[in-house]
Protein backbone atom coordinates (compact mmCIF):
# COMPACT_ATOMS: atom_id res chain seq x y z
CA UNK A 1 0.00 0.00 0.00
CA UNK A 2 1.91 3.23 -1.15
CA UNK A 3 2.16 6.66 1.33
CA UNK A 4 2.37 9.90 0.94
CA UNK A 5 6.22 9.33 0.78
CA UNK A 6 5.83 7.13 -2.06
CA UNK A 7 4.52 9.51 -4.15
CA UNK A 8 7.49 10.56 -6.33
CA UNK A 9 8.42 7.22 -6.50
CA UNK A 10 5.05 6.35 -7.89
CA UNK A 11 5.37 10.17 -10.39
CA UNK A 12 8.76 8.21 -11.55
CA UNK A 13 6.88 5.51 -12.45
CA UNK A 14 5.63 4.76 -16.59
CA UNK A 15 1.94 3.77 -14.81
CA UNK A 16 0.68 3.58 -11.61
CA UNK A 17 -1.86 0.69 -11.00
CA UNK A 18 -5.61 2.26 -10.17
CA UNK A 19 -5.81 0.45 -6.85
CA UNK A 20 -2.24 2.37 -5.68
CA UNK A 21 -3.78 5.58 -6.84
CA UNK A 22 -6.91 5.14 -5.22
CA UNK A 23 -4.97 3.73 -1.95
CA UNK A 24 -2.58 7.13 -2.32
CA UNK A 25 -5.35 9.60 -2.79
CA UNK A 26 -7.11 8.13 0.11
CA UNK A 27 -4.10 8.78 2.26
CA UNK A 28 -4.28 11.85 1.40
CA UNK A 29 -5.93 14.99 3.82
CA UNK A 30 -8.81 16.57 2.27
CA UNK A 31 -8.46 20.21 1.67
CA UNK A 32 -11.07 23.09 1.90
CA UNK A 33 -12.59 25.91 -0.76
CA UNK A 34 -9.74 28.71 0.33
CA UNK A 35 -6.93 26.01 0.08
CA UNK A 36 -7.98 25.80 -3.88
CA UNK A 37 -7.73 29.76 -4.27
CA UNK A 38 -5.15 30.81 -7.11
CA UNK A 39 -3.57 29.60 -10.12
CA UNK A 40 -2.34 25.88 -10.42
CA UNK A 41 -0.44 24.54 -13.03
CA UNK A 42 -1.06 21.01 -13.96
CA UNK A 43 0.41 17.75 -14.63
CA UNK A 44 0.04 13.64 -15.34
CA UNK A 45 -0.07 11.23 -12.94
CA UNK A 46 -1.04 8.43 -15.36
CA UNK A 47 -2.95 5.02 -14.18
CA UNK A 48 -3.27 3.50 -17.88
CA UNK A 49 -6.36 5.50 -19.00
CA UNK A 50 -7.33 6.39 -21.63
CA UNK A 51 -6.91 10.04 -20.75
CA UNK A 52 -3.00 9.36 -19.80
CA UNK A 53 -1.36 11.92 -22.13
CA UNK A 54 -4.10 13.80 -23.22
CA UNK A 55 -4.22 16.68 -21.17
CA UNK A 56 -0.15 17.66 -22.28
CA UNK A 57 -0.43 16.19 -26.04
CA UNK A 58 -2.99 19.55 -26.11
CA UNK A 59 -1.16 21.72 -24.29
CA UNK A 60 -2.31 22.05 -20.63
CA UNK A 61 -1.44 24.49 -18.57
CA UNK A 62 -3.83 23.88 -15.52
CA UNK A 63 -6.36 25.21 -13.11
CA UNK A 64 -7.82 28.72 -12.11
CA UNK A 65 -9.82 29.08 -9.09
CA UNK A 66 -10.90 33.10 -7.98
CA UNK A 67 -13.90 31.70 -6.05
CA UNK A 68 -15.93 29.33 -5.10
CA UNK A 69 -18.86 30.27 -7.95
CA UNK A 70 -16.13 31.32 -10.19
CA UNK A 71 -13.71 28.59 -11.59
CA UNK A 72 -11.79 28.19 -14.73
CA UNK A 73 -11.12 24.49 -15.28
CA UNK A 74 -8.69 24.49 -18.14
CA UNK A 75 -6.07 26.59 -18.94
CA UNK A 76 -4.15 25.98 -22.16
CA UNK A 77 -1.39 27.52 -23.83
CA UNK A 78 -1.46 29.01 -26.99
CA UNK A 79 1.34 29.00 -29.80
CA UNK A 80 3.33 32.38 -28.26
CA UNK A 81 2.93 30.35 -24.42
CA UNK A 82 -0.53 32.93 -23.35
CA UNK A 83 -2.27 31.12 -20.89
CA UNK A 84 -6.13 31.25 -22.08
CA UNK A 85 -9.31 29.74 -20.31
CA UNK A 86 -10.91 26.80 -23.01
CA UNK A 87 -14.46 26.13 -22.58
CA UNK A 88 -14.83 21.97 -22.21
CA UNK A 89 -16.51 19.95 -24.93
CA UNK A 90 -18.47 17.56 -23.88
CA UNK A 91 -18.13 15.80 -27.35
CA UNK A 92 -14.34 16.04 -27.12
CA UNK A 93 -14.65 14.39 -23.87
CA UNK A 94 -16.54 11.23 -25.07
CA UNK A 95 -13.99 10.73 -28.34
CA UNK A 96 -11.44 10.99 -25.81
CA UNK A 97 -12.74 8.11 -23.70
CA UNK A 98 -14.07 5.86 -27.41
CA UNK A 99 -11.15 6.51 -29.97
CA UNK A 100 -7.34 6.74 -28.95
CA UNK A 101 -6.33 10.38 -30.10
CA UNK A 102 -3.02 10.72 -31.00
CA UNK A 103 -0.96 11.91 -28.09
CA UNK A 104 2.50 13.31 -30.00
CA UNK A 105 4.47 16.79 -30.52
CA UNK A 106 2.13 16.73 -34.08
CA UNK A 107 -1.10 15.91 -32.38
CA UNK A 108 0.09 18.68 -29.66
CA UNK A 109 1.09 21.51 -32.28
CA UNK A 110 -2.45 20.87 -34.44
CA UNK A 111 -4.08 21.59 -30.95
CA UNK A 112 -2.57 23.85 -29.74
CA UNK A 113 -3.74 25.96 -33.23
CA UNK A 114 -7.12 24.68 -32.65
CA UNK A 115 -7.73 25.22 -28.86
CA UNK A 116 -8.47 29.27 -29.28
CA UNK A 117 -11.82 28.46 -30.95
CA UNK A 118 -13.00 27.13 -27.86
CA UNK A 119 -11.45 30.19 -25.61
CA UNK A 120 -13.76 31.32 -22.83
CA UNK A 121 -13.84 34.32 -20.39
CA UNK A 122 -16.71 32.55 -18.58
CA UNK A 123 -16.72 30.52 -15.38
CA UNK A 124 -16.99 26.53 -16.39
CA UNK A 125 -17.40 25.10 -13.15
CA UNK A 126 -17.86 25.40 -9.34
CA UNK A 127 -16.17 24.38 -5.79
CA UNK A 128 -18.13 22.77 -3.09
CA UNK A 129 -17.11 20.70 -0.56
CA UNK A 130 -18.29 16.82 -1.08
CA UNK A 131 -17.72 13.34 0.11
CA UNK A 132 -16.17 11.56 -1.68
CA UNK A 133 -14.32 7.74 -1.00
CA UNK A 134 -15.42 8.48 2.65
CA UNK A 135 -13.57 12.16 2.89
CA UNK A 136 -15.19 15.48 2.37
CA UNK A 137 -13.05 18.05 0.27
CA UNK A 138 -13.21 20.07 -2.18
CA UNK A 139 -14.66 19.41 -5.50
CA UNK A 140 -14.70 21.30 -8.45
CA UNK A 141 -18.05 20.39 -10.68
CA UNK A 142 -18.32 21.15 -14.29
CA UNK A 143 -20.98 23.37 -15.45
CA UNK A 144 -22.00 21.77 -18.92
CA UNK A 145 -19.82 17.94 -18.15
CA UNK A 146 -20.90 15.17 -16.01
CA UNK A 147 -17.49 15.35 -14.09
CA UNK A 148 -16.57 16.22 -10.86
CA UNK A 149 -12.30 16.80 -10.04
CA UNK A 150 -11.92 15.65 -6.10
CA UNK A 151 -8.53 17.31 -4.46
CA UNK A 152 -6.46 16.14 -1.93
CA UNK A 153 -3.51 17.48 -0.35
CA UNK A 154 0.40 15.92 -1.19
CA UNK A 155 1.92 19.45 0.97
CA UNK A 156 0.80 23.22 0.99
CA UNK A 157 1.53 23.22 -3.23
CA UNK A 158 0.65 20.15 -4.15
CA UNK A 159 -2.71 18.23 -4.83
CA UNK A 160 -3.38 14.90 -6.17
CA UNK A 161 -6.54 15.41 -8.34
CA UNK A 162 -9.15 12.91 -9.42
CA UNK A 163 -11.61 13.06 -11.82
CA UNK A 164 -14.73 11.10 -11.79
CA UNK A 165 -16.39 11.04 -15.10
CA UNK A 166 -19.58 9.98 -15.24
CA UNK A 167 -19.02 8.01 -18.62
CA UNK A 168 -15.97 6.67 -17.68
CA UNK A 169 -15.29 3.15 -15.44
CA UNK A 170 -11.88 4.56 -14.01
CA UNK A 171 -10.85 7.78 -12.22
CA UNK A 172 -8.34 9.74 -13.99
CA UNK A 173 -5.81 11.02 -11.51
CA UNK A 174 -3.72 14.41 -12.22
CA UNK A 175 -1.54 16.56 -10.29
CA UNK A 176 -1.47 20.11 -9.66
CA UNK A 177 1.09 22.34 -8.39
CA UNK A 178 0.16 25.79 -6.83
CA UNK A 179 1.47 28.41 -9.83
Amino acid sequence: MPTVNDLNHLLQQENTPTPEALSLFDQLEPVGIDFMLGRWQGSGFPTSHAMDGLLEATNWYGKEFVSANCVHPLLFKDVRGEIFKLSPNPQMMKLALRLPLPKNDTAKQIYTLFNPLLKTDKSQAQLRMMEHRGKISATMIYDHLPIHDIFRKVNENTLLGLMDYKESPQPFFFILKRA
